[in-house]
């Protein structure tokens, strides 16, 4: 679901679209500071655990855009960055195994105790270490603004094709890159003042999504922004693709 307000630092442009995308220092991940951050925004966000209803999309606005009908006909799931856990909690009610897996302990605590009794599973795991290190596979995997935005796509597309079983989808919905700024940026949680809590996100061109699948074995891949219901205002990129059997 929707991530915490960040402030961007960085991601500025570069001759051309090829040099920007291709010529970045990959980022510096602390994965214990981005845990406080990510526990941070639990507590923060925890109403929106407790005091809410199951609910999937995949934009940031409601009622807008497509539904689950983009995973196809799934048996398994999982979600990764998997916040709240409305979305699973949606699909776990229409009878799909739902799983997730996201890094903050105190939100796996707070999903646990608030989904758990729909049968959904979360495991509280750094995403990379937890696919490398799991031998289960999926019918689905996606992320609602999440994991995949947060994480860098060369190492995490590979890891998701080999849990994913034939025939399975990838799907993920984040915001759009903005012009001329792509590649790994930092962002401060919350704005500019108070203590520097901050992670990084991952932007590209809808191309360039396309580009990074499809060398990570996907296929069936198409990437887009959807508009927003209120011209002039963020999109949503959504991006979907395959792996065939």
């Amino acid at each position: 679901m929707p991530a915490p307000v960040l402030s961007a630092q960085g991601g500025g442009s570069a001759t051309t679209l090829h040099e920007t995308e291709e010529a970045l220092l990959p980022a510096q991940h602390d994965i214990a500071a981005e845990r406080e951050l990510w526990d941070t925004y639990a507590q923060s966000t925890k109403g929106d655990v407790f005091d809410a209803e199951p609910v999937f999309r995949w934009t940031q606005y409601a009622d807008h855009g497509p539904g689950p009908e983009l995973l196809g006909d799934p048996t398994t799931v999982l979600e990764i960055g998997c916040g709240t856990g409305r979305a699973l909690a949606y699909l776990a009610e229409r009878g799909v195994k739902a799983a997730g897996v996201d890094l903050s302990p105190v939100m796996v605590g707070h999903t646990t105790d608030r989904w758990g009794p729909l049968g959904v599973r979360f495991v509280c795991a750094e995403v990379l270490e937890h696919l490398t290190g799991t031998t289960e596979t999926y019918d689905a995997i996606y992320s609602i603004f999440g994991a995949v935005w947060f994480t860098d796509p060369a190492k995490l597309f590979p890891l998701i094709a080999e849990r994913l079983n034939p025939g399975g989808t990838l799907v993920f919905s984040q915001p759009p890159a903005i012009p001329g700024a792509y590649g790994p940026q930092g962002m401060y949680k919350g704005g500019f003042a108070g203590k520097a809590m901050y992670t990084y996100r991952y932007s590209y061109t809808p191309r360039k999504w396309e580009s990074l699948l499809t060398r990570a074995g996907f296929d069936e891949v198409e990437a887009r922004v959807l508009d927003a219901p209120t011209a002039g205002h963020i999109g949503t990129l959504v991006v979907r693709a395959a792996v065939v059997g």
